[in-house]
């Protein structure tokens, strides 16, 4: 059996994670930054302008090319910087689209991180 740690720390081996500064970065240099966090935590924090919102509970189908469901934000071989709350759901997503061949990682800390940076945060639409 594997713990929650240790899936975790699975992921996140397969992943080059991204500090704030590197995922604003990314964005600039044509990245999608897919915030995942929660419609409560959104219209609560604020939203980083750019980014485009997919709950994580339909991720996967939104970011496949090969799904039915698939989000046409989310051109193929584009890549994706997923951002939750703190940086641990992210992760787990984030290996997920690996696995489906997307080129993703996320952000490490997530949106607190963001934010902290000093980085440009909206209020949700």
């Amino acid at each position: 059996m594997t713990t929650a740690e240790e899936l975790l720390a699975q992921a996140r081996s397969r992943l080059e994670r991204l500090d704030a500064a590197a995922a604003s970065r990314a964005m600039a240099d044509g990245g999608l930054l897919v915030d995942i966090r929660s419609e409560v935590q959104r219209a609560a924090d604020g939203v980083v302008p750019g980014s485009v919102f997919i709950p994580r509970n339909v991720l996967e189908w939104r970011c496949d090319p090969a799904s039915a469901w698939r989000d046409k934000r989310i051109p193929p071989g584009r890549r994706l910087v997923i951002m939750c709350n703190e940086g641990y759901q992210s992760s787990l997503a984030a290996a997920t689209l690996c696995h489906l061949g997307a080129d993703a990682t996320d952000l490490d800390g997530g949106f607190r991180a963001w934010r902290a940076a000093g980085l440009p945060v909206a209020a949700a639409p």
